[in-house]
């Protein structure tokens, strides 16, 4: 095997010796702050519990990051340059573990856990820790997926399922393997997102957004305290993820990928979208997930059909520049550019599914119109970048 010489650029070298910067030590002063009892109990008292969540989180997060980026340098925990890749120094990949601890600081000292929170918190510390493993030893694919069916079976355990069937014996088993593939599927498809800088922090960042304007505004407080905890977090993070043209401090890895992924999709299954309408309550997600669940359908599609994959196991293992967001940078010649315009795709099919909850039949179906224009974009850019290359 050939070696590859690398250099190591002076930012990396002075992340090593200088992790607690004045922006990490305000964070974690502020942070230190807000979890004195009579500080929270302020923010409660002024019905400000949602706010509070989302400080914490971004406080946190924001404190936990440059200790990650120091820790990955020290124990090596960096993932290595290689032609599969698309960045070229070698870059911490504990990212997730402050996205989490941001996140789950700020739940805890919300003190408000429910049975079906439970499930969501152990699950996705489960993947967690799973994908941290892969981090470091590379899990096979088949061990990944056991674990993700694992976590979703613990979410399931609570009794809260899709409903798109009606109940009965064909009815129940029906929702139970459609919320088993939604969360599978959305996991998977989000840890497929996390190839280039901001786009899977950005990605959670605004389909949380749009689940907590559902969510506050339908009084279901848990999911949008869960929503804004992952918005806080991520917001935290993404400073050290996403520095325009220069290369990220540090990434989310697998196990922060896959963490958000499912906590994303858990809380699609979680939560109540439209009580007039089960099509408008179904549709929902599907719009505000509309660009991962494209990605999804597309690369399996397309590999099937062009041979690269001929069994569920070469499906597992095929690894790939073909997902939409490489796609687009070849047609749009810009990695930037490239993130810019998935999540403003995301925020186009986000506000046509707020807007959803409130039509009716006609203004439903401008709406979804409007989804399937989108799509049609997307594939047209897509064609232009084949057409160039």
């Amino acid at each position: 095997m050939k070696a590859i010489d690398i250099e190591i650029p002076p930012f990396v070298l002075r992340s090593t010796r200088r992790w607690l910067t004045p922006a990490a030590l305000g964070a974690l002063l502020g942070a230190v702050a807000l979890a004195v009892p009579t500080i929270r109990e302020l923010f409660v008292f002024e019905g400000l519990r949602w706010l509070y969540i989302l400080l914490f989180a971004f406080l946190g997060a924001g404190a936990l990051t440059p200790v990650m980026v120091h820790l990955s340098h020290q124990w090596g925990l960096v993932d290595q340059p290689s032609e599969r890749k698309i960045h070229v120094y070698p870059t911490p990949r504990l990212g997730g573990v402050a996205v989490f601890l941001g996140f789950l600081g700020s739940v805890l000292l919300n003190s408000i856990l429910p049975d079906w929170m439970i499930g969501i918190l152990t699950a996705g510390s489960l993947l967690l820790v799973v994908g941290v493993i892969d981090d470091v030893w590379e899990l096979p694919a088949s061990s990944k997926l056991v674990a993700q069916l694992a976590a979703a079976g613990i979410v399931i355990a609570t009794g809260k399922v899709l409903t798109l069937f009606p109940s009965g014996p064909v009815g129940d088993v029906a929702n139970v393997l459609l919320t088993l593939l939604w969360i599978v599927g959305i996991t998977n498809a989000f840890n497929f997102f996390d190839g280039m800088d901001g786009l899977a922090t950005g990605l959670a960042i605004l389909i949380a957004g749009f689940m907590a304007a559902v969510a506050f505004e339908t009084n279901q407080s848990g999911l949008g305290w869960l929503a804004i905890a992952i918005i806080g977090a991520g917001a935290g993070f993404l400073p050290y993820n996403f520095r325009g043209r220069k290369p990220a401090l540090i990434f989310l890895g697998d196990g922060g990928a896959t963490f958000l992924g499912f906590t994303l999709a858990c809380l699609a299954v979680e939560g109540n979208w439209a009580d007039h309408s089960p099509i408008v309550s179904f549709s929902n997600p599907l719009l505000i997930f509309g660009v991962l669940i494209y990605d999804m359908i597309h690369i399996t599609v397309e590999r099937v059909a062009t041979g690269k994959v001929c069994s569920m196991k070469e499906w597992l293992d095929y690894v790939g520049k073909d997902h939409l967001h490489h796609r687009l940078e070849r047609a749009l010649g810009s990695r930037q550019a490239s993130v810019a315009v998935i999540c403003l795709m995301t925020i186009c099919l986000g506000l046509a599914a707020l807007a959803l909850r409130h039509a009716g039949t006609t203004e439903a179906l401008l709406l979804l119109l409007q989804a399937g224009l989108i799509v049609v974009i997307i594939t047209i850019l897509e064609w232009s970048g084949r057409h160039k290359h």
